[in-house]
């Protein structure tokens, strides 16, 4: 099997039967042509879109009405003569082709609606995978194989609603479900989703065993691990303007690494999302979404949608190819790079408490831990945690038996842990900590809201010397007798509601209360507030500063330390073959200068970075790729290093002496 590609594209070909003719300007030298001079090395291509419209040869009747050639043969063949890689997409979620002729195929939810939209929108129908359609999407799939040769099967829309139709109405029934009951719907749809793959993966297999296979739904969780025998890789499909945010990739990507397998991000070429035809990404954002790729150990994919005519938009890889010709030229320092991570991130969506595709509380750590310039990786239960020297549980983490053995064990082997809110309390109540080291008791619900805090002096670091506001109530604990309190609740005069308030927001402070904010015993803190979401909801500085002064305390000595702004995005990274760190200094700044749509506009520029890294004494620190040799020192057990400039990215590489 091929190692994964660095540089894609993902070219999207969703076209209406009622356009026609399609593909008549199409020119495989002109195709391929514009793939090399961009610097792609593998694109993916259509067979079968959401339209149901099929753009090759086939013995099924959904050949798109105004095709004349066989495309994906043609574009497979103009590739590979120049070494591009070829996957080939096929739709499985959405089809109007099928859908519009067979509509018992459909989803149903409780309402009667069927698939995810109303008779009059402009929108897909939504195909049940617990139907018949699957057998005509396994026929068609096995002659894709037999027909064509491609590098791989990415399959999309793989997504089972609470399906009330007559095939999940009985598929429930014999499986002794109650239809009626949600939680039982839920479990029928996870059934159906990991029934689809394996007769997927099975139907590829048996006709390709070494295939690449990546099944898409959006989004990258705890949910795929008991799925990754189907999975041959993972393409983290993360658009930053088109719904998924600049915190999705990271927050995701930081799981991902972690399952054995190669990890890519997909972006996009829109200025918004898919099929934005005539929107185009700001150059600097599409140099920070493909460069924040190879700064977590991972590959990059593009999305690009090819016009009706057939022709690749001359335009749109004008903005690729500068960024992939330099990634073209990175590569070499990024071929089995693996992260160097001393923090682990529990992640609410392994309890299946995310509050949103990227939980609250899970963004305020990741933006904390960013702006820290801290190296974390996101975890679950199921990861070996022995590497990591402080565990975060952010907020809601409450246990199980099996969870709360696994963090003993963890502390006792000498880990640290950060708790908050209602972490670590017993699962089925979240009414009392069931971890020993936690110390404190739970009395319930902090009686004021919103409270203060008073850090106390271990804890103060770069917090003005006044009550701050917490906007979120916090837990009121009993601290105990060996506890370090390391911060007080100083509470208000009253809460504000109809009957008492003051001025126009919060109630000024008044004295301290009788339960502490934040409490410390030897190797472990605890927040009585939800900072962490409270940071996420709120951004005031103060939250971040209280745990980065908590960390200071647990990991004194971090891995990487610096002088750069919070804006700047550290990581450091290991050739393993090569015996050589690569650490990354991205600058970019997303914004908001609409409602909608986070941008980049800019690369801003920093000068004579300072940045501190624990690693043996090398025998050379250079920038890549240039080779440029930067000067360093030792001193306080770090290489010290000045980056002169980090021009959007940089690359410094420590060469490790000769053992």
């Amino acid at each position: 099997m091929n190692p994964l590609r660095f540089r894609q594209i993902h070219l999207d070909f969703h076209t209406s039967p009622l356009i026609t003719p399609i593909a008549e300007e199409f020119d495989p030298a002109y195709f391929a042509k514009t793939l090399v001079d961009a610097g792609v090395d593998s694109i993916t291509c259509f067979s079968r879109c959401h339209h149901g419209m099929i753009y090759h040869d086939t013995q099924f009747e959904a050949r798109h009405p105004g095709l004349s050639r066989n495309l994906l043969a043609e574009q497979i063949e103009a590739c590979h003569k120049h070494n591009i890689n070829v996957p080939i997409y096929i739709t499985v979620g959405l089809d109007e082709f099928q859908a519009t002729r067979h509509p018992e195929w459909q989803e149903r939810d409780v309402d009667g609606v069927l698939g995810c939209r109303t008779a009059l929108q402009a929108c897909w129908q939504k195909l049940c995978l617990n139907s018949p359609y699957v057998d005509y999407v396994a026929a068609q799939t096995r002659e894709v194989l037999e027909n064509f040769d491609g590098d791989g099967i990415f399959f999309d829309i793989i997504s089972q609603g609470e399906c009330l139709c007559q095939y999940c109405l009985a598929g429930m029934q014999d499986a002794g479900l109650d239809p009626a009951l949600p939680e039982h719907r839920r479990q029928y749809s996870g059934q159906v989703l990991s029934q689809l793959r394996a007769r997927l993966t099975e139907t590829v297999r048996a006709v390709k065993k070494e295939s690449p296979l990546f099944y898409n739904s959006g989004h990258v969780g705890p949910h795929f691990r008991d799925e990754m025998d189907n999975f041959t890789h993972l393409e983290l499909e993360s658009l930053p303007s088109g719904g998924w945010g600049y915190d999705h990739f990271p927050l995701t990507v930081r799981y991902a690494r972690n399952l054995d397998v190669d990890v890519l991000g997909m972006t996009g070429k829109f200025h918004k999302s898919w099929a934005d035809f005539g929107g185009f990404k700001n150059p600097a954002a599409m140099e920070y979404e493909c460069f924040s790729a190879l700064a977590e150990g991972a590959r990059c994919s593009v999305g690009d949608q090819l016009h009706p005519r057939g022709k690749l938009d001359a335009a749109t890889y004008d903005l690729i190819g500068p960024v992939y010709r330099s990634m073209t030229a990175k590569e070499p320092w990024c071929v089995g790079a693996k992260a160097v991570t001393e923090i682990a991130l529990f992640t609410p969506e392994a309890l299946g408490k995310e509050d949103s595709q990227v939980d609250s509380s899970a963004l305020g750590a990741l933006r904390m831990l960013l702006e820290g310039h801290h190296q974390f990786d996101v975890v679950d239960a199921v990861n070996d945690w022995s590497q990591y020297k402080v565990l975060i549980l952010p907020d809601k983490i409450s246990l199980d038996e099996g969870l709360q053995q696994k963090v003993q064990d963890y502390l006792q082997a000498g880990g640290a842990l950060i708790a908050s809110g209602r972490s670590c309390t017993d699962r089925q109540t979240e009414s009392q900590f069931v971890l020993d080291a936690i110390p404190a008791t739970l009395l319930g619900e902090a009686p004021f809201s919103p409270d203060y805090i008073v850090p106390c002096d271990a804890l103060a670091a770069g917090i003005p010397k006044s009550p701050q506001i917490m906007y979120e109530r916090a837990v009121a604990v009993v601290p105990a007798a060996d506890a370090e309190i390391l911060a007080d609740v100083c509470q208000p005069y009253f809460n504000r509601t109809w009957e008492h308030f003051c001025s126009h927001a919060q109630t000024p402070p008044d004295r301290k209360a009788d339960y502490p904010a934040v409490v410390r015993h030897g190797n472990v803190i605890h927040f009585a507030h939800p900072i962490f979401s409270m940071y996420a909801k709120h951004g005031f500085r103060t939250c971040r500063q209280l745990v980065l002064n908590a960390l200071n305390l647990l990991l004194p000595e971090p891995l990487v330390t610096t002088e750069a702004p919070s804006t700047a995005r550290i990581t450091l990274l290991r050739q393993e073959a090569e015996k050589r760190h690569v650490l990354h200094v991205l600058h970019y700044i997303p914004e908001r200068r609409c409602a909608t749509v986070p941008q980049v506009e800019e690369c801003i520029p920093l000068f004579n970075i300072r940045v501190g890294v624990q690693t043996a004494t090398p025998k050379s620190v250079y920038l890549a790729p240039t080779r440029e040799s930067i000067p360093y020192e030792i001193a306080d057990g770090r290489i010290w290093i000045t980056i002169p400039e980090v021009s959007g990215h940089a690359m410094v590489v420590l060469e490790e002496k000769p053992r």
